[in-house]
């Protein structure tokens, strides 16, 4: 099965069995009602933010969509994401991603479920990271944390960013 069909197929069973409607997944994530039911039937590939909203609106980390390891990066407007590891206990799930922050862009990102966290290595480039109110500049080798939990934001000011980023999210 290929990647959209299996990612439509898990965010059906998940808002399914969460009892929730398609409008109401609509409405709750902010990402259009057609939209989702064209992802939901696989007809069309998911970015990260729309994954991001939709595991977001039904209190789940961005892994209960995605296989592990995946294949092929999930591309958002200036991110790149590889899902490479997830890990769960009973306080929370990590997840490991290799990401790439494309040259001259920035992403804002809505915020995930409360409590979560994310964390960053630099491996090249120079990245501005972290909460939006906040963001700090970050070089290779250096390593910065910030709450998910709040609006987020990647930007690579020059340079692409090759960067290994882990997200943290509680289990309630």
């Amino acid at each position: 099965m290929d990647p959209a069909r299996q990612v439509g197929r898990r965010l059906r069973d998940l808002r399914a069995g969460r009892g929730l409607s398609l409008s109401e997944l609509a409405r709750r994530s902010g990402i259009g009602k057609g939209t989702l039911s064209e992802l939901e039937a696989g007809r069309r590939n998911p970015t990260l933010e729309t994954l991001y909203a939709l595991t977001s609106a039904l209190g789940l980390p961005l892994s209960a969509v995605l296989t592990v390891p995946m294949s092929a990066p999930i591309s958002g407007d200036a991110v790149e994401a590889v899902l490479t590891e997830r890990f769960e206990d009973d306080a929370a799930v990590s997840e490991v991603h290799r990401i790439r922050i494309l040259g001259g862009t920035v992403q804002e990102s809505a915020a995930h479920t409360p409590g979560s966290t994310e964390h960053i290595v630099v491996l090249a480039g120079t990245a501005r990271v972290g909460a939006s109110s906040a963001p700090v500049t970050v070089g290779p080798g250096g390593h910065a944390q910030w709450p998910a939990d709040v609006p987020h934001l990647y930007a690579a000011p020059d340079e692409t960013v090759e960067a290994i980023l882990v997200v943290r999210y509680p289990v309630f």
